[in-house]
């Protein structure tokens, strides 16, 4: 047997192992909401017109919703996340609605006319939205008192609102 055929499985092991590697390298720097990794900052204007910025939240455990007037899901969660707003507003917790719509007056309607508590801040020219690198909406990040995202939920289903409940309480135990 060639003592180049011997080495050969070696080789093929340790370029599928680089290889294996510098993709795994490649899919952290495209995930930027991992969980763990620090939350993109961001300030936006409330529709009462005043500047919010994330990284001012520090010590509190934020939910970040990105919703849009023309996603039914997004609707049809926001009577669950005024509900949790309630819940935990007076225990450290933080609930942001990222509004994507371009047209601000639509979604100042909308939330109005959904009874929304909670501050909704346009994002009607996408820049946060991009940097949270949406891929479905709506889409819901919960952070941690350190600034960390913890969890990401892409999409809404009846019943998201428990694993929220139970993921805002263990973050709020931390």
């Amino acid at each position: 047997m060639s003592h180049a055929l011997l080495f050969a499985p070696r080789r093929l092991l340790r370029t599928v192992i680089t290889l294996l590697l510098c993709a795994a390298a490649a899919v952290a720097v495209a995930a930027p909401l991992a969980p763990s990794n620090p939350a993109p900052d961001f300030t936006l204007r409330t529709l009462e017109g005043q500047n919010l910025r994330l990284g001012e939240q520090r010590g509190r455990v934020v939910l970040v919703n990105f919703w849009a007037t023309w996603c039914g899901p997004c609707r049809q969660e926001m009577p669950h996340l005024n509900k949790l707003y309630d819940k935990y507003k007076s225990s450290g917790f933080v609930l942001l609605g990222v509004n994507v719509d371009e047209d601000t007056r639509t979604a100042a309607g909308v939330a109005s006319k959904l009874g929304v508590r909670f501050p909704v801040l346009p994002d009607s020219d996408k820049l946060v939205s991009k940097k949270y690198d949406l891929k479905a909406m709506p889409s819901t990040v919960l952070i941690d008192r350190d600034g960390r995202v913890r969890y990401l939920h892409r999409g809404y289903q009846s019943g998201y609102e428990d694993t929220y409940d139970k993921q805002i309480r263990e973050l709020l135990k931390e």
